[in-house]
């Protein structure tokens, strides 16, 4: 997995590539973590995530959670076919905000 982060002021794309499994997804988490309190929003692009694993959604939900209470919008962005069924199938596609 690689994630890119990129500041708009104080709007944070980091986009992710690859897999988010079970060891990736505590990457994914301390990425996220270490920038909080930096940002207004986060939007997360996964247009070059592949796969995204139990442990994947469970750091998305957390993250909102966190994010919710400091009324911090959480966006995702631009899945493709097979995550957007593990999104639907999960229902984590009514929980979270996806574009």
């Amino acid at each position: 997995m690689k994630i890119t982060k990129n500041y708009n002021e104080k709007d944070l794309l980091m986009a992710v590539e690859g897999r988010i499994d079970t060891i990736t997804s505590q990457e994914l988490d301390k990425e996220i973590n270490s920038e909080i309190g930096n940002f207004e929003s986060l939007t997360l692009d996964f247009a070059d995530l592949e796969y995204i694993s139990s442990a994947g959604l469970r750091v998305l939900i957390a993250t909102q959670k966190k994010l919710k209470a400091s009324d911090i919008p959480l966006v995702i962005k631009n899945i493709n076919d097979a995550v957007r069924e593990i999104f639907r199938m999960s229902g984590f596609d009514k929980i979270l905000k996806i574009e």
